[in-house]
């Protein structure tokens, strides 16, 4: 059955808008997340669904999107879109203007923001060019790290060269807005190795950081290589990388606005606020999540098995979720309190009629006497976490 946004859909002719913004509590959606699956080489830290690429297996990527896409209302519209992976910069010049043309002919263009993410080792002129031409307002380059034996630890399939080489290309080609993705906690990095990370990404001047602590997955060549070394994550050290980013980051220019992400004035991701602020999003692709019409879906994570549930005209979901009120209120709470400036009371009351904040004082209480929850006078109508609390979030 096709999916009806009550939406109004962007003209044809138009293009997104940067530099949006608004409260982190806004939903800014309808979002449409494209799963694109193919990478060159798996990175050995990554758990992410992937496959490599060849001519069969992306022609039938891309009529399987096609497919996807037409089982969408076509008047629908979206505020955002963002390509992710497995690596969307990826794709070639042509594969990517084939996709994305099918998607802005059935939905029309995102209104505000539309994101892709790629790495240094596959960004050429030609790639960037297609992509500004169809209206990609967004890059997200998965840099990791600027240390050469780092980006080795973690099977990166590129050197620094190519991340300096990739940044002059897309500042070249004038994208409204760049985010870099840095890593931290990586084996054999110390405290000054992050240091130095966040000065050069800083030097560079992206628009936007992204910083993560690794996550060492079991089914990863990294999680097995460091098993076989018998060594383990240490809490303490990785919270020694996270109290060092948010007062060196500021002192550079950048804002905190999530527990991960930083982002100079006008320059936040839309697609993520509307994410955490649990507005709706449709997922298309192998893998692909999304949350609408009361429920939360996952696409088959297997390009075969999704092809076969589209060829039999249904999209192949493995998880559907009724999606309660409270269920959405809990989680609108958890990732409203990953924001910095966190939880607009009136407005989840708004939201929710069924839940009151007042219900809940001595809960609020105990966590602002605990250094978690910050003063009522400090964070006036709202529910904002200390930089204590931010460690638990």
């Amino acid at each position: 059955m096709p999916i009806r946004w009550q939406t109004k859909t962007s003209s044809p002719g138009s293009a997104p808008k940067a530099g949006v913004s608004g409260p982190d509590d806004t939903v800014f959606g309808p979002g449409l997340y494209v799963h694109v699956p193919f990478c060159a080489r798996a990175c050995d830290f990554c758990n992410f669904y992937q496959i490599a690429p060849d001519r069969r297996r992306m022609d039938r990527y891309l009529e399987g999107m096609r497919r996807e896409a037409g089982m969408v209302e076509a008047s629908a519209g979206f505020a955002t879109w963002f390509w992710g992976g497995g690596t969307p910069g990826l794709l070639s010049a042509g594969d990517f203007e084939r996709l994305g043309t099918l998607l802005r002919e059935r939905f029309g263009p995102p209104r505000l923001e539309w994101t892709v993410e790629t790495t240094p080792a596959v960004v050429t002129r030609e790639r960037l060019r297609v992509m500004k031409d169809l209206g990609v307002t967004r890059l997200s380059i998965g840099v990791q790290t600027f240390q050469p034996r780092l980006l080795e630890a973690l099977g990166r399939p590129f050197r620094p060269d190519a991340i300096y080489r990739a940044w002059d290309q897309v500042r070249e080609a004038g994208f409204a807005s760049v985010n870099l993705d840095l890593m931290f906690a990586l084996p054999g990095q110390s405290l000054e190795d992050w240091k130095r990370d966040l000065a050069e990404a800083a030097r560079l001047g992206p628009d936007h950081l992204s910083t993560y602590c690794l996550t060492l997955e079991e089914d990863t060549a990294l999680y097995l290589r460091l098993l076989q070394q018998g060594r383990r994550p240490d809490p303490e050290e990785e919270i020694r990388f996270y109290r060092e980013s948010p007062a060196l980051l500021a002192d550079l220019g950048y804002q905190r606005y999530e527990i991960s992400n930083y982002a100079r004035p006008g320059f936040r991701c839309l697609h993520n606020l509307n994410t955490w602020a649990m507005g709706d999003w449709l997922g298309l692709g192998p893998a692909a999540a999304g949350q609408w019409a009361g429920r939360r879906e996952r696409n088959v994570a297997d390009l075969e098995a999704w092809r076969t549930g589209l060829d039999g005209g249904e999209r192949a979901t493995e998880d559907r979720d009724p999606l309660a009120p409270g269920r959405l209120l809990q989680d609108c709470l958890i990732f409203g309190l990953r924001r910095t400036d966190g939880v607009d009371l009136a407005e989840l009351e708004r939201r929710f009629p069924f839940w009151r904040a007042t219900d809940h004082d001595g809960l609020w209480q105990r966590l602002r006497e605990g250094g978690w929850l910050e003063s009522e006078a400090a964070a006036p109508g709202r529910l904002r976490l200390t930089s204590e609390g931010l460690l638990l979030a």
